[in-house]
């Protein structure tokens, strides 16, 4: 709890103690009682609405109490008085405990900045600010601390936290030659970190950004709420001014009875419910996709994302892993192992893609390679414990006089031969994302009506991939910008049957991700355009992640419905009995207070995922 909030809970509790004590008490004894209940706990609100008139903000709640709650003294009312401004701290106290609960959800990703960075220079330790390190230093990290920026690890092991980084509860061991991100904690171990990235690029400075800025974009929900109490607050006080005067001058009434109407009916119409659970049902959201390490950037992206019913996948690094795996191994002759050997050695010193994921397949093989020829559109030739050997398509196979199989199997074919003899062929492909055909099954049972993949991929390899997901609809052999042009034509079909979601990772993907009605990115492996260019970020790459998503902005864009409905419907009953004097205090307050902090209590059910 914080301080303001410990300070008027402890006004509160002063105020409710004097206001008891009272009850009790008879006279000017009670009176006095009332009055120092009303000002222990309402002394802010006078001072607040004697500073929001000089400075020209009349219309607000703070005016609306002062106003409602010293006319009821002036009428010897001392009890309501104290019980109206009581009521309203307490309605205040929700509302700060509220915020506060979200602002911890959001804010717990901003914690995840390290302080300092021990950099390996000459044999030294030099402690520098994480801004200050150069792509290239070396960085110490022993157990406790975190991870400065994006790097790869040089020696050591260790196991890492990266909760409030990725959304990953369980610890990740990692070790030489791997990959580790800025903001993670290291658990165990001393580890030496080769920097991969500036502080301003890293992971973690990209996550601040996002978190900073996430709440500027207010839901249209939210606006028109914002909009509705400009014109509403003055709209209710020239309403109650009607109500006191004209009754007693064109009807002759009493004036007091209509002055307490009116007062009764200013009380019922202040619109705290709205102005304030509308914003925190949102609000709430955000803090709650925080927690599963999902960066959304304001409300908007909710209340759009409760709307979808189409979403479209890029495929390399979304639905996919993005990297190159040794799938199958066929051998014709010899064994497997020998065939991995053979193949490994050849590709060892090539960079491409294709290469590193057979080298990784068969990382210390035995012997050598020699003569090492590698020749464009074809493959490698070299020569192993004195024969030749051939790696590559089945045009380098024919060159060798060896004749390769064919096969029908999904991704890039290589074939191996050795000394005169074919081997056998390794089949190299992208593989699938764990989780992703449940995840789109259960996306489906959410109300995603249309799933879309496009991809530059061949026919085949798209139509396999698209199976293997459960994606019902794909586009292939797409250029970025054909990409957008899909995009648009799907935007342009669904555009009155809700909102169109993409869901990508690649700086290719970035135009459309702006085109989107909601743009998702893969943080953890996406580019730094297509991280800026998305409306919510999936800190981990895990695309599991999207029915939690789905499910959060459903729920609570319905909240921050049923909270405009309940106080609309409340607030508009209880002013017409004001107005017909069938309306005591205790039902204003109940109007004003027990609507906000009922209103309020709706916006932070539990989300279950």
């Amino acid at each position: 709890m914080t301080r303001r909030q410990k300070k008027l809970l402890i006004r509160i509790a002063s105020a409710s103690a004097v206001f008891i004590a009272g009850l009790f008490l008879k006279d000017w004894w009670r009176a006095g009682c009332m009055i120092a209940a009303w000002l222990i706990v309402g002394y802010d609100v006078l001072w607040a609405a004697i500073r929001n008139i000089l400075r020209g903000q009349i219309f607000d709640e703070k005016f609306l109490m002062a106003l409602a709650t010293c006319a009821a003294l002036g009428m010897q009312d001392w009890a309501e008085a104290a019980a109206v401004m009581l009521f309203f701290q307490v309605g205040e106290l929700f509302e700060l405990l509220a915020v506060e609960r979200s602002r911890r959800s959001i804010s717990s990703l901003m914690d995840i900045r390290p302080d300092m960075a021990t950099v390996l220079k000459d044999g030294e330790e030099i402690e520098t600010d994480p801004e200050d390190v150069a792509v290239g230093d070396l960085l110490l990290v022993r157990a406790g601390e975190r991870i400065p920026t994006d790097g790869v690890i040089v020696e050591g092991e260790a196991s890492l936290d990266t909760a409030k980084v990725t959304g990953e509860a369980m610890p990740v061991d990692v070790s030489a030659g791997m990959q580790v991100v800025s903001g993670s904690v290291n658990l165990s171990g001393v580890l030496t970190i080769r920097a991969e990235s500036a502080y301003a690029q890293s992971t973690v400075a990209r996550i601040l950004s996002l978190v900073e800025t996430a709440a500027e974009k207010k839901a249209q929900t939210e606006r028109i709420i914002t909009k509705f109490a400009h014109y509403y607050t003055p709209a209710v006080i020239g309403a109650a001014v009607l109500l006191a005067l004209v009754p007693p001058l064109a009807f002759g009434q009493p004036f007091a009875e209509w002055i307490r109407r009116a007062l009764t009916f200013l009380v019922i119409s202040c619109p705290c419910a709205l102005v304030i659970s509308v914003p925190l049902s949102f609000f709430s959201g955000m803090g709650a996709a925080a927690k599963h390490g999902i960066v959304v950037k304001g409300g908007v992206v909710l209340e759009q994302l409760a709307r979808t019913k189409t979403l479209v996948f890029d495929k390399t690094g979304t639905l996919t892993e993005g990297s190159f795996r040794v799938q199958s191994v066929r051998c014709a002759a010899g064994t497997e192992q020998e065939l991995l050997r053979i193949a490994s050695l050849c590709e060892q010193y090539s960079n491409h893609p294709v290469a590193r994921a057979i080298t990784a397949a068969c990382p210390a093989p035995q012997g050598a390679a020699h003569n090492i020829r590698e020749q464009a559109g074809y493959g490698i030739t070299a020569e192993i414990d004195g024969r030749t050997a051939a790696v590559g398509n089945a045009r380098l196979m024919a060159s060798v006089g060896v004749t390769a199989e064919e096969s029908e199997e999904i991704g890039t074919h290589v074939y191996v031969a050795y000394a005169g003899t074919y081997l056998g062929m390794l089949t190299v492909a992208d593989s699938l994302r764990g989780g992703v055909t449940q995840t789109l099954h259960t996306l489906a049972a959410q109300g995603i009506e249309r799933t879309v993949m496009l991809t530059g991929d061949n026919e085949r390899s798209a139509a396999y991939y698209a199976a293997q997901s459960g994606v019902k609809e794909y586009h292939a052999q797409l250029l970025p910008q054909d990409k957008v042009s899909f995009f648009e034509r799907i935007l342009n079909e669904e555009g009155k049957n809700g909102a169109v979601a993409f869901v990508g990772d690649g700086v290719n993907d970035a135009p459309v991700l702006t085109a989107a009605d909601v743009g998702i990115a893969m943080g953890g492996v996406g580019s730094e355009a297509a991280v800026e260019a998305a409306d919510a970020v999936l800190l981990k790459d895990d695309v599991t992640k999207l029915p939690i998503l789905m499910r959060i902005a459903k729920k609570k864009t319905a909240i921050a419905k049923q909270n405009i409905a309940f106080a609309l419907i409340v607030k508009g009953v209880c002013l017409v009995l004001g107005a017909l004097g069938y309306a005591p205090m205790w039902l204003a307050i109940f109007a004003d207070v027990g609507v906000a902090v009922l209103a309020i209590l709706n916006a932070f059910r539990t989300v279950k995922t």
